[in-house]
């Protein structure tokens, strides 16, 4: 891949230790720690699942996994503002820095995810639908969050298709 392929995912990985160091420090101010709660392992699933196949991670991991959270952040944000104690709206307000950079994030997954395709003379919505089918990808639930998706990147044909 190019020397900004990986430049991208440099970039990536920072902010996501940013996010991390910001949702631990909010766990710590609450008495609480990373690992008290439960959490669930798809991405991390996912990432394994494709290890081989970089057009399927790129088509999975950031365009679908991590997109669901571009869908499920304004519903939380919802619920904490409704909370509405300190520790509440602190929490809505590291869920605006984490929404902002991963739709930074998404739009990487959808440069290389296109850029992959084209090198492969494949059809991006076609070609993502085989490689969801054949990964198990899991299907996404609405809402969608279609304003960050589309500043994520995602055209009108793949919309129409999630939706």
């Amino acid at each position: 891949m190019p020397r900004t392929y990986y430049l991208d995912w440099l970039k990536v990985a920072a902010e996501e230790a940013q996010h991390f160091s910001l949702l631990r420090a909010q766990l710590q101010a609450m008495g609480y720690d990373y690992g008290d709660f439960p959490a669930h392992t798809g991405l991390w699933d996912m990432t394994r699942k494709t290890e081989g196949d970089l057009l399927a991670r790129m088509a999975l991991v950031p365009r679908t996994l991590e997109a669901r959270g571009l869908d499920a952040t304004p519903p939380m944000q919802a619920k904490l503002r409704k909370v509405g104690t300190p520790d509440a709206l602190r929490a809505v307000d590291i869920l605006d820095v984490i929404l902002r950079d991963e739709i930074g994030h998404v739009a990487i997954g959808n440069h290389w995810y296109r850029h992959l395709c084209a090198q492969r003379g494949l059809e991006p919505v076609a070609t993502y639908a085989l490689l969801a089918r054949q990964y198990e990808a899991p299907r996404l639930k609405g809402p969608l969050n279609l304003d960050a998706r589309r500043r994520a990147g995602f055209d009108e044909a793949e919309l129409a298709l999630l939706g």
